[in-house]
């Protein structure tokens, strides 16, 4: 008897027009429709039609002189979120939020809005965010060190849970003849939440939503971001530009689950792939030069320089990197593991400023694959298979061409091999991932 394959899981990342930087320069794309929720709209239905588990909005909260040269900052997540729920049906849709600069009340409130609007479609992306561009937005004078973020994330996400068990699922009696319309004594609980960075108070004012609380999704790699999604995420994005690098993390991350009672199926570890498609491997080649032709070094320089957190614009581009001018990684105060990432791959493959921008520009570093429909399949396969995803974060280098060519061309290869669902079997993001309703839990006093 043969055994069943593992089913793989598959996010969409949307990304204005598409994952490659100089994706809104290419012939195929409009920018103008970056603002236009019809041309969001379009690529979700492209996505649910290929049945994908879900799709990805991400989000920063600044803009920077680099939308000079591409294109920065777009629609809100929750609002885009709650037209793109009217448009579809089945998928799922993640909005990241950030722990650091919003308030729990406000965001648990929101989430559960949308999981109602959606019939229990809704994931939740936790980030704590970037740089202190950012923080000089919302009245900081520097962005707080990554130590204190995280345990700030943490705290924020104990209230939001808090908040979300606050309402029993048959809190709501609508009772027309007695005139109870909540069981407000026993079914709905005050958070009273007293803690180091928070004070809420509660209940929220909506009843408990589908799904009983959004799905759990994080991006942090650095070792406590693995540590609060080992302890509590569903859903990992991560970065990985090697299948080596993937397995490493999967294992890592699993392994740590232990320590907090739970099981490696509780998680879903989804790294960030970007494939570049064509009927042949030359014709993948040619797209690829293509899109690196109208890469902007003005705006490689930015993104490197923000990056790894020294003026790279000081250096010859095509001189070797200058790795003895760049901080720690215990100075570094935004993506560290992203910032690992760049310095290990100067190291290997002993590159230039100008190379490490073109090898970085498909993806900023998430797992780039060039090839044809049977070379991604097979490539997709090996990492399923050797313990380095549950599936993948999908991030065409341009829209919408490039999710079509992924979905028309690659998702039937996996179906056919028997790795990809051909219907979707339930209707909440939840049943998609094979995740578990959370039973609600009675908040203990402090």
């Amino acid at each position: 008897m043969t055994q069943a394959k593992k089913q793989m899981h598959l996010n969409l990342f949307v990304l204005n027009t598409g994952h490659h930087e100089a994706s809104w320069r290419h012939p195929e794309t409009k920018p103008e429709c970056i603002t236009n929720i019809h041309y969001y709209t379009k690529l979700a239905q492209i996505a649910e039609r290929a049945k994908l588990d879900s799709l990805f909005i991400a989000d920063a909260l600044v803009l920077t002189p680099a939308v000079q040269h591409k294109i920065l900052g777009g629609l809100e997540p929750l609002t885009m979120l709650s037209a793109l729920a009217m448009g579809t049906e089945r998928i799922g849709l993640i909005g990241t939020v950030s722990t650091t600069y919003s308030e729990p009340f406000n965001v648990a409130r929101m989430f559960a809005s949308l999981d109602h609007i959606s019939g229990g479609r809704t994931g939740w992306n936790s980030v704590t965010s970037v740089g202190d561009a950012t923080a000089l937005n919302f009245g900081l004078d520097a962005h707080p060190e990554h130590g204190d973020r995280y345990e700030r994330a943490k705290e924020y996400l104990d209230v939001m849970k808090g908040l979300w068990d606050g309402w029993d699922d048959d809190a709501i009696v609508a009772d027309k003849q007695s005139g109870i319309y909540t069981d407000y004594e026993t079914k709905i609980r005050a958070l009273n939440h007293k803690g180091k960075h928070y004070s809420v108070s509660g209940p929220l004012n909506i009843g408990r939503s589908p799904q009983g609380y959004p799905v759990l999704v994080q991006a942090g790699s650095s070792d406590a971001g693995k540590e609060l999604a080992a302890e509590t995420a569903e859903v990992v994005f991560t970065a990985q530009d090697t299948l080596e690098h993937g397995k490493q993390f999967y294992t890592d991350l699993k392994q740590r689950m232990a320590k907090y009672g739970r099981r490696p199926d509780e998680l879903k570890i989804l790294p960030g792939f970007s494939p570049i498609i064509g009927a042949t491997e030359a014709e993948a080649r040619e797209k690829e030069a293509q899109l690196n032709e109208l890469t902007s070094p003005a705006f490689g320089l930015i993104r490197l320089s923000n990056a790894m957190e020294i003026d790279l614009a000081a250096f010859p581009l095509d001189d070797p990197f200058p790795l003895e001018h760049l901080p720690s990684i215990e100075q570094v105060k935004g993506q560290k593991a992203r910032f690992q990432m760049y310095v290990d791959m100067v190291r290997k493959e002993h590159l230039t400023i100008r190379q490490l921008m073109l090898r970085t520009a498909s993806a900023r570093g998430h797992y780039t694959m060039v090839g044809t429909p049977l070379q991604i399949a097979d490539e997709m396969e090996a990492w399923i298979g050797q313990e380095a995803a549950d599936g993948f974060n999908v991030m065409p280098p341009y829209f919408p061409g490039g999710l079509e060519d992924f979905t028309s061309l690659v998702v039937p290869e996996l179906q056919r091999r028997g790795l990809f669902r051909t219907e979707y079997t339930g209707r909440t993001l939840r049943e998609h991932y094979g995740l578990q309703r959370p039973a609600v839990k009675i908040p203990q006093p402090i």
